[in-house]
This record gives C-alpha cells, sequence and structure tokens, in this order.
C-alpha cells in the first residue's frame, strides 16, 4: 500500500515535468476565444488545422461565457492527455518489470508480469486501490481551489483567465512537501519564453498520442484483431476494463 502511492507521486510527477512553467501567459496560454483556438491549432498541427466538428468552442456550459467554455475546455485537454501519458508510460513499465520490494506493509509481493495490467490491478487489494484513488482524488480536489485571483498557490482560475494546465503550488498544504507537482525540480524557471512555448505545444500533442496509444491497448486486449499491430504483444484481458471494482465486487457476490 505504501509503495502504490509512492509510485502515483513518481508516475504523476514526471508526466507533469514536461508540463513548462511560465512567468507570464504567452500566446499559447491564451485560449479564451475561438480565434485563439484557431491559432493554437495551427501551431500544434498545421496539417489538420482547427477541428471542432460539435461547435463547442461557442457553447455556453453550465451558461457561463464563452470564455468559460473554452478555458473548461482546454484544461480538460491537458488533463486527459498528461494522465494519458503517465498510463501509457505506466502500461509499458508494468507489463515488463516486476518491483522487487513488498507492495503492502504485511510483505505482500507486487502482482506478476505474467498478468497484464489490468490483471495487476484486479490483483491488489481493495485498501491500496481505495488509497491509489484518494490520492488522486486529492491532487484533482486541490487543483480546483483557485476559485480567482490569489488563490491556492497565487493563481487564478483557468476558467476565469488563469493559466492553462499550471498545477498550483503545494504552499498551502499543512504537511512539508519538498516538490510541486508543476515543474518540481525548477527545470523550466530560468528557460526561454519560446523554448516553453515549443515544450507546451510539444506537450499538447504527446498528450493526444498518448490518448490514442492507451486507448490502442485497452483495445488491442479486449478486442482480439482489433489493432494488428500489437498482436502477440498485448496480452489478452477478459474483464471490465473501465469498472475499477469489478474485481472486488465479484468476490463479494461469491
Amino acid at each position: 500500500m505504501r509503495t502504490s502511492a509512492i509510485l502515483a507521486t513518481i508516475l504523476i510527477g514526471s508526466v507533469s515535468a514536461f508540463a513548462p512553467s511560465g512567468t507570464g501567459r504567452a500566446a499559447t496560454h491564451i485560449a479564451e476565444t475561438q480565434s485563439d483556438l484557431k491559432d493554437l491549432a495551427k501551431d500544434s498541427n498545421p496539417l489538420l488545422g482547427f477541428y471542432d466538428p460539435l461547435d463547442l468552442a461557442n457553447a455556453a456550459f453550465w451558461g457561463q461565457s464563452q470564455d468559460f467554455t473554452i478555458g473548461w475546455l482546454r484544461q480538460a485537454e491537458i488533463k486527459h492527455g498528461r494522465v494519458a501519458m503517465a498510463a501509457f508510460v505506466g502500461y509499458i513499465v508494468q507489463s515488463n518489470i516486476h518491483w522487487p520490494w513488498p507492495m503492502t506493509m504485511s510483505g505482500m509481493n507486487f502482482p506478476s508480469t505474467d498478468m497484464s495490467p489490468p490483471e495487476q490491478w484486479d490483483a491488489l487489494p481493495f485498501a491500496s486501490k481505495i488509497q491509489i484513488i484518494l490520492f488522486v482524488g486529492f491532487l484533482e480536489f486541490y487543483s480546483e481551489l483557485t476559485p480567482g485571483q490569489g488563490g491556492v498557490g497565487g493563481q487564478t482560475h483557468y476558467t476565469k483567465g488563469g493559466q492553462i494546465g499550471k498545477f498550483p503550488t503545494f504552499d498551502a498544504v499543512p504537511h512539508y512537501t519538498p516538490y510541486n507537482l508543476y515543474d518540481p525540480f525548477n527545470i523550466a524557471k530560468k528557460m526561454p519564453e519560446e523554448k516553453k512555448e515549443k515544450r507546451l505545444i510539444m506537450e499538447l500533442n504527446n498528450g493526444r498520442l498518448a490518448m490514442i496509444g492507451i486507448f490502442g491497448f485497452l483495445c488491442a486486449q479486449t478486442i482480439p484483431g482489433s489493432v494488428p499491430l500489437l498482436v502477440d504483444i498485448v496480452k489478452p484481458y477478459d474483464g471490465e476494463v473501465m469498472a475499477t471494482f469489478a474485481s472486488d465486487f465479484s468476490l463479494l457476490s461469491q
């Protein structure tokens, strides 16, 4: 259980380390209007350009403004891309590496690499799953504590003109935290703005590709032959991929 939290921290932190931390809001940080999104689309994918078949950029989520809606959508894409990058790398690591130290205080070992990553998740103790979900839930809750100017981490909420994708510092946590989730090693502090902008575009594109990649893994293991390149590479799985606690409830019903 203790190791589960450590691994989750390392994995999420490593993905966030790729995100540049700017001191100001440069061009690609601003995405409050449809024209801003079109400019961002040209920078991130000149061949595809602006693609919004559902016209979400002109929607008014929860009766709010276009600025609010676009900020929400941009933050959602960045967040999903980071999670997908963590999931994609984690899937490969868990498929090939068996951690040699105990997983729980009782001495229980990590699941074998003979199992697919979803099977390894199913094999985790229920308490370990709850611990991981609560930890990620805390990060999600904490990231939203920026209602306006001077919120947590001294930043503005992303739906109110704040910087998209920037996770607040842990300065407000009443517990010593040596590293921040966003740029934990302060690599980007002295980085030129132009380089930060290029890395932000790289992160956006890598996140989009990772979303396709992790779903490729999930499809390959649950629908035989659906991804020809992954045949005989990804182990099959006959469980419920999208049901987090399906294995636990099935045990209770027996």
